[in-house]
């Protein structure tokens, strides 16, 4: 089993940065392909960025891809996404979630393949 816990989400202006953090428990954390998916109000759950079990090859939804940085440390179970320029479109609620080993990397922006959720932190760019 793996618990997620996220924070790092709060009230941003425009323009401004933002880093969330998503803490791994559990033994088979460092094993998991970690995900960041964001839903607004109103709006289907989206693929933001993921990152593989290593930290060595990265994943981002074409629109996150210039602003957005997904990073890993596993000796603190830690998997980090960096927010720059926010827009008042990236307002959401973001989640972690994670999936174990096998798993298809042509596949991590899908949802359905994570195993584990955690409870997302919401993000709002408001002026």
């Amino acid at each position: 089993q793996v618990q997620l816990v996220e924070s790092g989400g709060e009230s941003v202006q425009p323009g401004g940065s933002l880093r969330l953090s998503c803490v791994g428990n559990g033994r088979s954390f460092n094993d998991c392909a970690v995900g960041w998916f964001r839903q607004a109000p109103g709006k289907e759950r989206e693929f933001v960025a993921a990152i593989s079990w290593s930290g060595q090859t990265t994943y981002y939804a074409d629109p996150m891809k210039s602003r957005f940085t997904i990073s890993r440390d596993n000796a603190k179970k830690t998997v980090n996404l960096q927010m720059d320029r926010l827009e008042h479109e990236d307002t959401a609620v973001y989640s972690c979630a994670a999936v174990r080993v096998p798993y298809s990397e042509a596949r991590l922006g899908i949802a359905s393949e994570y195993d584990y959720w955690g409870q997302g932190t919401q993000v709002t760019v408001s002026s």
